[in-house]
């Protein structure tokens, strides 16, 4: 395959999704190198980065940037448009889940899991409602801290797991098989905004290089 497109993304769990995404769309196998990890999003503006962005808009390449939305999606988009804007970048972004929620890659996951295992996550929904409400003496301020999102996403794989050490292996975000359609659904209506995303942006250079 020919560099063709690069999309940055924050981190190994981003980088391993979408390789196995892309494949799930396209049938293609993403060479390592043309999913970039930024190591968080802010790095995104670092001169290495708008390096890369340069050198492969002059080849005659796509960017894509596929980040987290955070807290605020439309402080996000803006801060990230001013400052392609603002260094006469080229390039496309994608916020996560969906383009249009605040959240982040694991509120995307959340709502890609297998159906039938959504007794689990109403399990830990249950639980992050009564932890809040829990005081424990002698402990300032309360209330008790909700666990990360990540934390969840573990939590979800692990029960459904194994405990040997391979079966414990495959819960850590480097490891996770998101082709498994007993834990998720990589057809999911909510991947829709992402599908199109990606097929808008990809479709037509894929088929160049196929060329």
């Amino acid at each position: 395959m020919k560099d063709i497109f690069t999309i940055f993304v924050e981190g190994i769990a981003d980088k391993v999704f979408f390789r196995q995404y892309l494949h799930h769309l396209f049938g293609i196998t993403v060479p390592d190198n043309r999913i970039q990890k930024l190591d968080g999003w802010i790095n995104l503006k670092g001169l290495t980065w708008q390096q890369r962005m340069r050198t492969n808009t002059a080849n005659g390449g796509t960017n894509i940037v596929i980040i987290d939305a955070d807290a605020d999606i439309e402080a996000r988009q803006a801060d990230i448009l001013s400052w392609k804007q603002q260094h006469e970048l080229e390039f496309v972004l994608f916020l996560l889940p969906n383009n249009q929620d605040a959240g982040a890659l694991e509120d995307l996951l959340e709502n890609i899991i297998n159906p039938n295992n959504r007794p689990i996550m109403d399990c830990w929904e249950n639980y992050e409602k009564e932890l809040v409400k829990l005081d424990i003496p002698g402990r300032t301020p309360p209330p008790l801290t909700t666990p990360a999102k990540k934390t969840k996403i573990y939590g979800y794989l692990e029960a459904l797991l194994g405990e040997s050490k391979t079966q414990k292996n495959l819960i850590k975000e480097a490891n996770r098989n998101y082709k498994n359609t007993q834990h998720w659904n990589l057809d999911a209506e909510y991947l829709k905004p992402l599908k199109d995303f990606l097929e808008q942006n990809l479709t037509e250079r894929i088929q160049e290089d196929e060329k």
